[in-house]
């Protein structure tokens, strides 16, 4: 398998990035290593990775403000990689602008299919007008949703928020980054509730049953994630 896309991993644990180097390399990918922030910022605008793998508990710079220097430039893929307990310095990362994390120890076919989400959104989601999931349906561009061939009518708020989504498809968003993505600068405390209230009517117009949804997911403690694997680009609806 040759895959020909490249992973930069930052970690500060030499285990680490010997295992995960040589489960990527059998996959296929071209991998290079970074023990600390510093390296890490030294390294991607030498390497131009397609995906950065961040380690949180870096010493120096840690994993947050490399993510935060790191987004003033590029915008490639960072998926950090966190031991359990710290929720609320992922939910840093992730503000900071990291794409999605995963917490140590993780098995190697979840971090493969994390990356592969990744990539297939860095390639291929940011332009498309009309987005394809399943048996959901939406024109971004003519604001029509469809969900099992119907049309579903959407407040303009939950459009907002399913269309802020869809852009960020697959990837984990944190409360705090939807409410500024949908409310703009409206303070989180005030508005955390209509958040709340937006994702339980999308996920009742949406979702064939609600109270298990298959779309839109939650990350508890974090924020919610539109899951499409199958998502695929389309022709816009309309014609004969």
């Amino acid at each position: 398998m040759d895959h020909g896309q490249r992973i930069l991993i930052v970690d500060d644990e030499p285990g680490i990035r010997r295992f995960l180097h040589a489960s990527l390399t059998a996959q296929g990918y071209a991998v290079s290593e970074a023990s600390s922030g510093e390296e890490a910022l030294q390294a991607v605008p030498a390497y131009r990775p397609d995906v950065i793998l961040l380690d949180l508990g870096l010493p120096g710079l840690g994993g947050t403000e490399v993510t935060s220097c790191l987004r003033e430039w590029t915008q490639t893929p960072i998926i950090i990689l966190s031991v359990q307990g710290e929720e609320s310095a992922k939910i840093a990362a992730l503000d900071a602008g990291a794409d999605d994390y995963l917490t140590k120890p993780f098995g190697t076919g979840e971090l493969e299919a994390r990356i592969r989400a990744a990539l297939r959104r860095s390639a291929k989601y940011e332009t498309e007008p009309v987005f394809v999931a399943g048996e959901l349906m939406v024109d971004l561009t003519e604001r029509i949703v469809r969900m099992r061939g119907s049309d579903v009518q959407l407040t303009p708020t939950e459009f907002s928020l399913l269309k802020v989504m869809i852009t960020h498809v697959n990837r984990l968003l944190t409360h705090r980054q939807l409410v500024r993505e949908v409310w703009g600068g409206a303070h989180y405390e005030d508005v955390q509730h209509l958040l709340r209230v937006n994702i339980s009517n999308l996920r009742r117009k949406l979702e064939e049953e609600p109270a298990r949804p298959h779309y839109i997911v939650t990350e508890p403690g974090v924020g919610y994630r539109l899951r499409a694997d199958q998502a695929q680009s389309a022709a816009p609806p309309g014609g004969a």
